[in-house]
């Protein structure tokens, strides 16, 4: 199909790009990538009266170790997330995860924060901001800026907490320091399709023991979910390594703090898969990639 009239915008600067949208109002979105937005114009699921293009500007591009954090511009391709050493080494998370988005040409054009300000809950990058407690840097046209949990990022179904004058600068993504390990576990039915379901799972360590886990999970409701009934349960959990063969006769706590995955969700029911079976994917996917969080 072919999209709705709009006006295009290329700002050469970040305050430029704000002033853009104020002016434009609601009915304005920002377009990087494109992997995310170009497809509902075409599908005329989205109107937008304006598109303001920053994926130019230099100042969302780009990935800082800022300490106690890491800091990824929002206009930042997924390429350059998975191939950035800072976050191989720092937010191991985030380059598993960021890795298994979509196909390569999607990774070499769609954006780091583009995908997570599109607030899909059947993205990849939710689930692991969420379980990550990461915070989203925005700027409005007034030139201030202001931090926004991810607790609190995604309202609703595509709808990020964004203003309609703000434009997501970057992520700042927490170090959690030694002693962890990670993993993002997901279903889908080709490597371009979106997630059935997904976990992305952080898991601290302590005398054979879990001392700390951090549960996402993708596509289990309107928002991505923090499974906090699972880390919970799993909190002081020896780390046992199932016996090859062995069945599921056997006592295996992780597997049992693991049941709890779909509790509290809301999960959709699509031409892929009903809400029973993306809770029975959900503890599957949860317990398996709690144990490879675990060995890591």
């Amino acid at each position: 199909m072919i999209p709705a009239a709009f006006d295009y915008v290329r700002p050469q600067t970040l305050e430029e790009a704000a002033m853009a949208l104020a002016e434009a109002g609601e009915d304005a979105k920002v377009l990087a990538g494109g992997q995310s937005l170009l497809p509902l114009l075409r599908l005329r699921l989205s109107y937008p009266s304006s598109l303001v293009d920053v994926g130019r500007l230099s100042e969302l591009h780009g990935v800082r170790d800022e300490g106690d954090h890491v800091f990824i511009g929002a206009a930042t391709t997924h390429y350059d997330v998975v191939h950035s050493p800072v976050v191989q080494a720092e937010c191991p998370l985030v380059a598993m995860a960021t890795a298994t988005v979509a196909d390569p040409q999607v990774r070499h054009r769609g954006t780091f924060g583009g995908s997570l300000a599109h607030a899909d809950p059947a993205g990849d990058l939710p689930a692991v901001a969420v379980a990550l407690d990461c915070a989203f840097v925005a700027r409005s046209a007034s030139g201030g800026e202001r931090e926004i949990p991810a607790s609190e990022f995604f309202v609703d179904y595509l709808e990020p907490a964004l203003r309609a004058d703000e434009i997501l600068v970057g992520v700042k993504v927490p170090k959690l320091g030694p002693g962890w390990g990670y993993h993002y576990e997901k279903f889908h039915r080709t490597a371009q399709s979106w997630a059935i379901v997904g976990v992305a799972a952080a898991v601290r360590r302590s005398n054979g023991s879990i001392e700390e886990a951090r549960i996402g999970l993708t596509n289990m409701g309107p928002t991505p979910v923090r499974a906090s009934a699972v880390e919970e349960a799993l909190r002081g959990t020896p780390i046992t390594v199932p016996v090859p063969g062995g069945g599921n006769g056997g006592p295996d706590p992780i597997r049992d703090a693991c049941g709890e995955a779909a509790a509290g969700t809301s999960p959709p029911a699509d031409l892929h898969a009903q809400p029973d079976y993306r809770r029975h994917l959900a503890r599957v996917l949860t317990h398996r990639a709690v144990l490879s969080a675990a060995r890591a």
